[in-house]
């Protein structure tokens, strides 16, 4: 078959059944992304005589004497096509895993498809931005600016891999091939409980191509957490690589190596196991109860109470809590349910490894590579300089990958055959086998007088933490912060974490927060209508203010600094904006309106040690090089961290050449959650930028006699006096005397700040199909000193509308075997461009204490108070009051129906 790709032909006879989007990457044309290998996403999009197609369902063959083209051959570098330049101009992206399909799909537009978005666009799919940067992008809306040198900060610069993104030039983690690459693929367990009585793999090896078929007999027997953080001890060491007994159906069986995928799958297909299945439980209440089936054994030093399947409890209070309902006027209580929620991050969870020069290399898509190592190095018994983990640019997080679970398999297949090994799931296994959000169930009393003072505040919170405990401990303890929001003498907090046989939890944006304050703030919303009260004034008569004691439920002191007052700034922003009566009409008179509001308040660093090590070198070239241990996945913090290093050392961010995420190439990092990116890293940064240019005066306040105080740096020069002296003479001065400005400093997660959000909506209902719009959205952040003003935006609307789908769309469907049946995007449905209006960001004027440059990271916390503002505006637009998501239509109709006659018109 003759093809022509990007202006080049060449004849090339494609597999049976290729597709023609592994077919172009098997090219190298690594521009075309593997976001679902099923024309949900549109990551892989691609020409075909100029037309848009999705290649992940387009036969190869039908491309043969066609012209294809990716993003590669519509422009590079220096030679942008005016699409490529809008959206990096705007910018349109964040991790950047979805943009070359975005380009390719928008740069077809014609003016009524650009007028049309909705529709235009619907092939598409963006988890990280909430669409109004591709909006922007499309409209030609420019966004970026330049900074003047010593400037950086406060301005909107581009991200340095921007030009690399558009033109599909980043490199993912997948983005490459190795000779001799072997592909890993993994059996999963049908059953939700079961031993695994035999495993016969004689089957399996007969398949031509396959070379290995791995069991539980045949992994090291050392037992460890996924989970990621710098204390593994925070963590039960619950977990096995392979195990004889399976807890979850999807849980890793067998895992067979083989030349290509499909002979891996084959392999797969042929294994025979024979299981003995065991009882299963999948509720965390059932799983409590007396009876209920045991998942862990008792000889497991890591569960509390494992008759009861307790992994970990707490129970903290101050005050008398039955004295505190005593002196009440009111009291509320309602019990709330949050489901299990998936990250949908764009690229899948995969790995590659390979052996060079001795040592165990591992590239991967992870938020961690520094504690991915430590993990490897124990599970292996491998000597620290043996092993190299880094990542490339990473398609997405949001906590999903503070996990080891593609990592660990790939090494393993590599130290046995010494050979490359490629890991790459698939999105079906992203949903069924990835750590998705804590379901969790939460019971909240308050409360208060006739003058809207809390006297008592309650929680008891059920975890479900799935088979395995992976940041079970943790997101528990998080939790407790949702009851430190609100000033009260009085407080219990209790609640309890619980294994089921269903996918284990793990880390998700809000962590351990947004469940908590779903409850909480709808809570405060049922207790001021029971108080005749407006639901923003009662939040105000209760909020901590700065001089109030933090008082979450850890025993002892903490170290949370709190001086700004910013959470009643954000309260006063969403009021007066609501006021406005902005946004889009109602649909018409039959639609029910309502309006509504929740606040949150979220620490800016984990709780638990967090350390990040930088390096700032100046170089021949007079560019900077910055060596920072944080990963790039969309949440700015490469572009945060250039940009402060510019700012101290009196340049541009174009001289700042920044290497990160390689553990043989940077320091030490904890990883990039929780905020840390930007708190713990950024700080790191700023001492290190501050050291070398401290070196840089000194030595030129020396070279030319004058007092460094009337030094300064300049872009290329530092001014001593009225003289000033090139960056090149110094260089070239210092090593004659064997001095290198270079310095190496280190941050850590403590003291830790708070930051704050209010969310606000106006939405419409329709009280017969429960089909809900949203008119209006506004957030208002704390979000202090502004590093870059378009990412901290970008950030928000990326927040408010993962939690959107969080509370309205999406569903982790799972059947009374513990099947999740809707493994895909289709069917899980998180957001689309038409589901997401445009959030108005309101951002407060205020200092931090403790961030870099007095900023704090925002990227984690705008999730929180969206979906309990969504449910309290529902519940104003129909009196119905949902207290469990998602808020699906179906659900909705029956709540409406149950509750009263269909009336039409606005309550508002």
């Amino acid at each position: 078959m003759t093809y022509r790709v990007n202006g080049k032909g060449f004849d090339e006879e494609p597999d049976p059944g290729q597709c023609l989007r592994t077919f172009l990457r098997a090219l190298g044309h690594f521009g075309v992304k593997k976001g679902c290998d099923a024309g949900d996403c549109g990551a892989c999009t691609v020409w075909l005589d100029g037309a848009p197609v999705h290649s992940c369902i387009t036969p190869a063959f039908r491309a043969d004497g066609r012209e294809v083209t990716t993003i590669e051959g519509l422009g590079a570098p220096g030679n942008l096509h005016p699409v490529q330049r809008q959206f990096r101009d705007a910018p349109g992206f964040q991790c950047g895993f979805c943009t070359a399909g975005m380009i390719m799909t928008s740069a077809t537009f014609t003016e009524a498809q650009k007028a049309d978005l909705p529709r235009a666009l619907k092939g598409n799919l963006c988890r990280c931005t909430g669409y109004r940067g591709i909006e922007d992008a499309v409209k030609g809306v420019v966004g970026v600016a330049k900074a003047a040198p010593g400037k950086a900060v406060g301005t909107s610069v581009g991200a340095p891999a921007a030009e690399d993104v558009v033109t599909g030039r980043a490199a993912f983690t997948m983005d490459t091939h190795l000779d001799g690459m072997l592909h890993l693929k993994v059996l999963h367990s049908p059953h939700a409980h079961a031993r695994i009585v035999s495993i016969d793999k004689t089957a399996a090896l007969a398949v031509p191509g396959v070379h290995r078929v791995y069991t539980w007999e045949d992994v090291p027997r050392r037992r460890f957490t996924t989970a990621i953080h710098t204390d593994h001890l925070v963590d039960p060491d619950d977990t096995c690589l392979l195990d004889r007994t399976v807890r979850f159906v999807g849980q890793r069986v067998v895992a067979v190596l083989a030349d290509t995928v499909g002979a891996a799958e084959e392999g797969c297909r042929r294994v025979a196991v024979e299981y003995e299945v065991l009882p299963a439980v999948f509720d965390a209440e059932e799983a409590m109860a007396d009876g209920a089936p045991q998942l862990h054994g008792p000889v497991d030093p890591f569960v509390l109470d494992p008759v009861h399947n307790t992994l970990v409890e707490i129970h903290s209070h101050i005050g008398d809590i039955d004295a505190g309902f005593a002196a009440a006027d009111v009291i509320h209580q309602g019990t709330y349910f949050s489901p299990r929620v998936q990250h949908a991050h764009l690229e899948t969870h995969g790995s590659i490894a390979w052996m060079e020069n001795g040592r165990l290399n591992v590239r991967t898509s992870s938020q961690s590579p520094s504690i991915a190592k430590v993990k490897l190095a124990h599970l292996f018994a491998l000597r620290p300089d043996r092993l190299r983990v880094f990542c490339a640019r990473v398609g997405g997080g949001f906590g999903g990958k503070q996990e080891v679970i593609s990592e660990d398999l790939a090494a393993l297949a590599t130290l046995d055959t010494g050979r490359p090994v490629c890991f790459e799931y698939t999105r079906e296994e992203e949903f069924t086998t990835a750590s998705p959000r804590h379901p969790m169930t939460l019971t909240v009393t308050l409360g208060a007088t006739a003058n809207g003072k809390l006297t008592a505040l309650q929680v008891r919170n059920v975890s479900n933490t799935g088979a395995y405990g992976n940041h079970a401990g943790e997101t528990l303890f998080a939790g407790g912060a949702a009851v430190m929001i609100y000033r009260c003498p009085n407080k219990k907090y209790d609640a309890f974490s619980v294994y089921t046989n269903t996918v284990p939890s793990g880390a998700l944006r809000g962590y351990g927060m947004t469940q908590p304050a779903f409850a909480v703030e709808c809570a405060m919303d049922e207790l001021a209508l029971a108080l005749h009260m407006d639901p923003l004034e009662l939040r105000r008569r209760n909020i901590v203010r700065p001089g109030d004691p933090l008082v979450s439920m850890a025993e002892g002191p903490d170290d949370v600094v709190f001086t700004e007052d910013g959470l009643a700034t954000c309260i006063d922003l969403v009021d007066e904006a609501m006021a406005r009566n902005a946004g889009e009409p109602s649909p018409g008179p039959d639609w029910l309106v309502g309006n509504g509001v929740a606040s949150s308040l979220h620490e800016t660093a984990p709780p638990t040690e967090h350390l990040s090590e930088a390096w700032v070198t100046l170089g021949d070239d007079l560019v900077y090089e910055l060596a920072v241990g944080t990963v790039e996945f969309g949440e700015g913090t490469s572009t945060a961290h250039v940009q402060i290093a510019a700012q101290q050392l009196g340049t541009t961010p174009s001289r700042i050449r920044l290497v990160q995420s390689d553990t043989d190439r940077t320091g030490f990092d904890t990883g990039a959650f929780a905020s840390a990116g930007l708190f713990v890293a950024g700080n790191a940064v700023l001492r290190a930028a501050n050291a070398v240019r401290d070196r840089i005066l000194e030595f030129a306040a020396a070279h030319t006699g004058v007092h460094v105080v009337m030094c300064s740096m300049d872009d290329e020069a530092v001014v001593c006096g009225d003289r000033r002296v090139p960056l090149a003479e110094l260089i070239a001065t210092a090593r004659t005397r064997g001095i290198r400005f270079s310095a190496a400093r280190k941050a850590y997660g403590s003291p830790r700040s708070v930051t704050s959000n209010a969310q606000g909506f106006r939405l419409a209902v329709h009280p017969v199909t429960g089909e809900i719009r949203i008119l209006y959205s506004v957030q208002a952040t704390d979000a202090a000193v502004i590093i870059n003003p378009a990412q901290v935006r970008g950030q928000v609307e990326g927040g408010v509308a993962q939690g959107i789908g969080f509370a309205l769309t999406e569903h982790h469907h799972v059947d009374a075997h513990g099947v999740m049946v809707n493994p895909n995007f289709r069917n899980y449905r998180i957001p689309t461009y038409a589901d997401i209006p445009r959030t108005e960001v309101l951002l407060v004027n205020s200092s931090d204490s403790v961030g870099p440059l007095r900023s704090k990271g925002i990227a984690e916390c705008c999730i929180n108070p969206v979906a309990p503002a969504l449910a309290n505006a529902l519940h104003d637009a129909t009196g119905v009051r949902c207290r469990a998501l998602p808020l699906t239509p179906e659900r909705l109709y029956r709540q409406i129906g149950e509750s009263r006659p269909v009336t039409t018109g606005s309550r508002t």
